[in-house]
């Protein structure tokens, strides 16, 4: 019950129940201490986080280098990200030392989008738990490419950010959890009398450890 009113068909002359009401409006003190599981998403094909820690790299080739990797550390790759990243944690100058990490990834439009030339720009076709399972493979390859006091955001909208955050407590663990950054559109869009605005974007920010840098 909600404490503001009896149940039906009583009365409020029993002062004793109107107690009862009233306490046991709050969480009891015995279940706060109670070692629930953690949350999970299940759903078909989500694979094994050792099997995808196995994933077969990506074949590297450079094309192009300017100065050396003391001066000019950075790097730009071209290729399918998932491979790329498996490749780097065999890099022992990248896996387990990137501090920061912020990725845009596709939004489950279930859209193809073109350039402002109309010209094809990219596929937004995953959606459900295609999506979050392409999302999560990559996000587990991340935490192992992060250093202990490293970051991570990514950028959702209202479709996914609440199933990948529910993936990203599993991974990160949900005491790594930081923030919900709301991100509100410059040009809000898709107003119709019946919904309210979509005008709001979500950065999830996550950290490896306790002991983070503060970028």
């Amino acid at each position: 019950y909600s404490g503001c009113h009896p149940p039906y068909g009583q009365g409020t002359a029993d002062n004793g129940l109107a107690k009862e009401l009233k306490m046991a409006t709050g969480i009891p003190k015995g279940y706060r201490s109670l070692n629930l599981p953690s949350l999970r998403l299940d759903y078909q094909n989500k694979a094994p986080a050792s099997e995808i820690l196995q994933t077969p790299p990506a074949e590297i080739e450079r094309l192009w280098e300017f100065g050396s990797e003391q001066t000019a550390p950075n790097r730009l790759y071209f290729s399918e990200n998932l491979g790329a990243l498996a490749a780097l944690l065999s890099d022992s100058s990248v896996c387990g030392q990137v501090r920061l990490v912020y990725i845009d990834p596709p939004f489950a439009t279930k859209s193809v989008f073109q350039s402002r030339t109309l010209n094809h720009a990219y596929d937004d076709v995953l959606h459900g738990e295609e999506f979050i399972e392409f999302l999560r493979k990559r996000l587990i390859l991340l935490r192992e490419l992060l250093i202990e006091d490293g970051s991570i955001y990514v950028h959702l909208d209202e479709k996914m950010v609440f199933h990948i955050k529910v993936i990203m407590d599993e991974i990160f663990g949900i005491e790594n959890y930081r923030n919900c950054i709301t991100r509100k559109k410059c040009n809000p869009k898709n107003y119709t009398r019946k919904k309210y605005g979509n005008i709001s974007d979500y950065i999830l920010f996550y950290t490896k450890s306790d002991s983070y840098v503060w970028n």
